[in-house]
């Protein structure tokens, strides 16, 4: 296996990163209003469903061959289970018990675990002292917010936030998988074929577990999933393999840091939620561990004067 090429947080990565935190950090909010109508399993596969004619124009548009060999094909199912069909169906059902702005926190684990399993399987992110303390400080912040009691009281709010945490973690694979196995595609063939897969995953597990899907929808809730198909989906994974390519795996996990503040702030105006202190040192020790755990600007600085 070839050594993946250094990669760091130019000021380029820094803007994408933004940018897929402003329409991640929606999604949260579409699928709450979503939530009120269609059940999680089916707002995963609209999710996915309707990303996918947007993204096929992008790629005609653009003359792409797409690719044939069952290789290709085997390599998008895999990381259209990780990065799409597992995580999107533990957050969706994960917010019905739980608030979007709580769902955005936990999900901002991911980091963390994106440093840790990058260190596991990258040449060139190995794991250090530096991830493990904030490996800890994520820890610490997930317990924070879910009381250190959870175990001895578990109840239902308890499971929706551990689906959270598996999403974040099947995140942290699929980071770790792209840069790997599709590192040598175009970032729009590999949304594409991702999300394609992702589709062809959802539709026999939606019609085996919730039935045919309903579309007599009201105009909310159908603007809610067109727009986390467009935006939080389709837009976002064009930018989502930008940032993997120029950035690093453990680098693109710090959009979780920025993620959280937008949908709760989405949440808090349009649909009233209201966060806990407790959430709140949560989200502080999970923003301080993602820092400690995965920055990597300073050192591309020093680098680059070196050159100078």
């Amino acid at each position: 296996m070839p050594k993946p090429q250094r990669s760091h947080v130019d000021l380029i990565s820094a803007l994408l990163l933004l940018a897929l935190a402003t329409v991640w950090g929606g999604s949260f909010f579409f699928a709450e209003i979503a939530l009120l109508e269609v059940p999680p399993l089916t707002v995963t596969l609209h999710r996915v469903f309707w990303a996918v004619p947007v993204l096929f124009c992008v790629v005609c548009w653009l003359g792409l061959t797409i690719p044939r060999s069952p290789k290709a094909w085997l390599c998008y199912f895999v990381m259209g289970a990780l990065n799409n069909a597992i995580p999107f169906s533990l957050i969706f059902w994960g917010q019905l018990t739980i608030e979007s702005g709580l769902a955005s926190i936990l999900n901002g684990t991911t980091a963390v675990f994106g440093a840790i399993v990058a260190s596991m399987f990258l040449q060139d992110e190995p794991l250090t002292m530096r991830k493990i303390i904030g490996a800890a400080l994520g820890i610490a912040g997930v317990a924070a917010i879910m009381g250190f009691d959870a175990l001895a009281n578990f109840d239902l709010r308890n499971l929706a936030q551990l689906a959270v945490l598996g999403a974040a973690l099947s995140y942290a694979f699929a980071s770790v998988w792209g840069r790997i196995y599709l590192a040598a595609y175009p970032p729009i063939m590999n949304a594409f074929g991702m999300l394609t897969a992702s589709t062809l995953i959802m539709l026999p597990v939606v019609f085996w577990v919730d039935g045919t899907p309903h579309l007599a929808l009201s105009l909310p809730v159908w603007a809610a999933l067109l727009a986390v198909a467009i935006f939080s989906t389709a837009i976002a994974y064009l930018l989502y393999f930008s940032i993997l390519k120029r950035a690093g795996a453990a680098n693109l996990m710090l959009v979780t840091i920025l993620i959280p503040p937008i949908a709760v702030a989405l949440s808090f105006t349009f649909l009233d939620e209201k966060l806990s202190g407790d959430a709140w040192i949560g989200f502080g020790l999970i923003a301080s561990g993602l820092l400690v755990t995965t920055l990597q600007i300073r050192p591309a600085l020093s680098h680059r004067r070196g050159r100078l």
